[in-house]
């Protein structure tokens, strides 16, 4: 599309693996090349042609208040006036840290770490501890960060690449992680009758982001707590994606459940690298240097990522902020369904809060083979028209698409006008 994005991509490709440094950003799900960007401001990107678009990636769900939100930018500021690591203790931990408990009282004790990946290894890793057992479940299509354990029929930028199981997982390990479909209650049951006993945990992105967005049937999230309790293994609820996005309590918060260990990411670093677990005390006390299971990290609890994130879980606790997300979403999801409609196109537009997908489908989507169903040919068709008229949507069928504060009124026109124009361009 643009001359300067394609020298920078020549530059990248002679430097990184598929010239990008994280998969889904290469654009292997839609076909074309990456766009390069060059600034963000509010809800808008702009790339190094200074063409400007309306942004739904977000960084990938982080950017909540948009791009250079100036209270995250101020704090940003302010803490680097101090110094940009310490490798030591500091308040501003102790501070962001007492907001993710204000929100989730459940959470008694928590450590920070500089990614989500970092975060679900590490409750596995505990949940295994406190257990005494090895085996996981996890679920069809969910992806919680590369973690070897995790990479069995993952989600994300690994269902995108048509790569169900990454090479280089040992057997052995995947041996010890059971797949169940989400939503599927009576399948989960099953599986803890035959295999409870040895069963460590269940993780589970309690809304799926990274096949899509995917929500929870009614009961399922529960019954799945119940069959964990049962058999004493313990419940994880992935939060990296959810967490501060779509309640001030997260998705526990919004759909009613608690997990024993919580992992975030993404909201609570403000657009940092960032990510956490936490839990109960019990479980927690097992961390080092209180307990046995080790954990550590040069950068955890760096003091700008610590001071973005607290910037941003205090712009998202003034009153009304999570309804004037709903707003916006729900203007942004039903305007591209109506707009679909009076084009005769059959989709689908999940939505759960500020987090949205459209799928190409004529039945609902509720699992990863539904999704897997929808027509990315033509999602992909979609994804250019749209960026033609101005619109980043993330690059492929398996991710969510993401609202931020800063998406105002002018912004969701642009891009229902857009939506309209997409599909009169590809036609049905």
């Amino acid at each position: 599309m643009t001359d300067r994005s394609d020298e920078l991509l020549a530059r990248a490709l002679s430097l990184f693996p598929g010239g990008v440094n994280s998969p889904v950003r290469a654009f292997g799900g839609v076909g074309g090349r990456p766009v390069f960007f060059a600034r963000g401001e509010g809800a808008f990107l702009t790339d190094v042609d200074g063409r400007r678009y309306v942004d739904y990636v977000g960084s990938w769900g982080p950017l909540i208040l948009g791009h250079a939100a100036p209270a995250v930018n101020a704090a940003i500021a302010g803490a680097l006036a101090g110094g940009t690591s310490f490798g030591a203790p500091h308040e501003g931990e102790i501070a962001l840290a007492e907001a993710v408990r204000a929100a989730m009282p459940w959470l008694d004790r928590i450590r920070f770490v500089s990614s989500g990946t970092e975060a679900t290894s590490a409750a596995l890793r505990l949940a295994r501890a406190f257990t005494s057992r090895d085996e996981v479940v996890k679920f069809d299509g969910c992806y919680h960060g590369a973690t070897d354990s995790l990479l069995v029929r993952a989600g994300s930028g690994v269902e995108t690449l048509g790569l169900p199981d990454s090479p280089g997982v040992p057997a052995a390990l995947a041996a010890l992680t059971h797949t169940v479909p989400f939503n599927d209650a009576e399948r989960v049951q099953d599986l803890f009758r035959r295999r409870g006993g040895a069963i460590a945990c269940a993780i589970v992105e309690p809304v799926v982001g990274n096949m899509g967005v995917i929500p929870p049937a009614p009961g399922f999230l529960e019954a799945l707590a119940e069959a964990c309790h049962a058999a004493g293994a313990l419940f994880i609820v992935d939060e990296v994606m959810t967490g501060f996005r779509l309640a001030r309590g997260g998705a526990q918060e919004r759909l009613g459940v608690r997990g024993d260990l919580t992992t975030f990411g993404k909201v609570i670093g403000g657009g940092l690298p960032v990510g956490a677990f936490g839990g109960r005390a019990e479980i927690m006390k097992l961390v080092a240097p209180a307990g046995p299971v080790y954990q550590a990290g040069t950068l955890s609890g760096n003091p700008l990522a610590m001071a973005a994130g607290k910037a941003t879980l205090d712009a998202l606790a003034v009153p009304g902020a999570y309804d004037r997300l709903e707003r916006a979403s729900a203007r942004v999801a039903g305007g591209i369904a109506a707009a679909a409609r009076d084009a005769g196109v059959a989709v689908r537009v999940n939505r759960v809060g500020s987090m949205w997908t459209l799928f190409f489908a004529e039945d609902a989507v509720t699992d990863a083979s539904s999704a897997r169903r929808a027509d990315r040919a033509r999602f992909a068709a979609f994804f250019h028209a749209m960026l033609d008229e101005g619109v980043y949507l993330p690059p492929s069928q398996f991710e969510a698409a993401f609202v931020s504060l800063a998406h105002d009124d002018a912004a969701v026109e642009k891009t229902l006008s857009a939506a309209k124009a997409a599909f009169a361009k590809i036609g049905r």
